[in-house]
């Protein structure tokens, strides 16, 4: 019989055994949300970012069936340059190793995998969520509901702009996911700084976020996930105008050739990225580069915290 369990990178077992900072990291951005050759270069430099900021990386994917907190390198980049990778949210997880798939994980997936290896962080770029016409098509993300119920802190840019935000904001307070703005009150918009919405929390280092996931697990109340809101620099955003523009014409080919479902997202990025000339790839690196960096310093914080702190 296949074994089934979770299999663990070296580096990321010994670090589980040693309470050393962890960062848990997707392997979808690799697979199915960057262009080749860049999408291998990205997933490093992503990995070096943790590492950086003096914590573990945990890239998450599955190999022919295995899933695996912590590829390495060969295994990254089987992910990153073979055709026929499946995108796994949680549901899939037990079907693709079943059949021996290679596959990349969503934020959904990557969230329920960490928190059930004991990985208590996670960076990822834009989450998923209520998309345009949803009231019509009932098409919304499993990262939603699965933060419901997963005890993790997922530092992000907001989610995507080419979702409905608002709405988003409002089934994240329906299912009980708290959100907090890094340094900021206004909810962002993954390539935009700004989506135009208050948000009723703030926090202003890591330490206050690493209290934040502290408080939660002494409390024992609430079992659902931190969202740690982190904004892109006015100055590193992507041309508002252009945005828009770009997300119009995006969203009138989605309409004509009848794209719905898992490839929505994958389709609008990829046209965003060729519509700016490569602009909006650019401002992607820039985002999960710097949420890297920030889930590295919660998580070197939350560790001080578990050493520090009584219980």
């Amino acid at each position: 019989m296949t074994n089934f369990h979770i299999h663990f990178g070296t580096e990321v077992a010994d670090a589980l055994r040693a309470g050393r900072p962890i960062v848990a990291l997707e392997s979808t951005i690799v697979s199915h949300g960057l262009p080749r050759p860049d999408n291998l270069l990205v997933a490093r430099q992503i990995e070096q970012a943790v590492r950086d900021a003096g914590a573990v990386p945990a890239t998450i994917g599955m190999v022919a069936g295995e899933l695996i907190v912590g590829l390495d390198d060969a295994q990254l980049t089987r992910l990153a340059t073979v055709d026929g990778v499946s995108k796994l949210s949680v549901r899939d997880l037990a079907v693709a190793a079943a059949t021996g798939a290679d596959g990349a994980t969503t934020v959904a997936a990557t969230s329920a995998v960490a928190a059930a290896a004991g990985i208590g962080v996670f960076a990822t770029g834009g989450l998923g969520g209520v998309h345009r016409e949803a009231a019509q098509t009932f098409d919304e993300s499993a990262d939603l509901v699965t933060l419901a119920r997963t005890p993790i802190a997922v530092v992000c840019a907001g989610v995507k702009s080419i979702l409905d935000v608002g709405a988003t904001l409002e089934r994240l307070e329906t299912l009980g996911v708290s959100v907090v703005g890094y340094r900021t009150r206004r909810f962002p918009g993954f390539y935009l700084t700004d989506a135009g919405f208050d948000l009723d929390w703030s926090v202003e280092s890591p330490e206050q976020v690493a209290d934040v996931l502290v408080a939660r697990e002494r409390q024992g109340v609430h079992q659902g996930g931190l969202i740690v809101a982190n904004p892109l620099p006015v100055n590193q955003q992507l041309n508002p105008a252009l945005h828009d523009r770009t997300l119009a014409e995006g969203l009138a080919m989605l309409a004509r050739e009848g794209v719905t479902g898992k490839a929505v997202t994958p389709f609008l990025l990829a046209h965003f990225h060729s519509a700016t000339e490569g602009a909006s790839l650019a401002v992607n690196v820039r985002i999960i580069l710097r949420n890297a960096d920030l889930a590295a310093r919660i998580a070197v914080a939350a560790a001080a915290r578990r050493t520090d702190s009584p219980a």
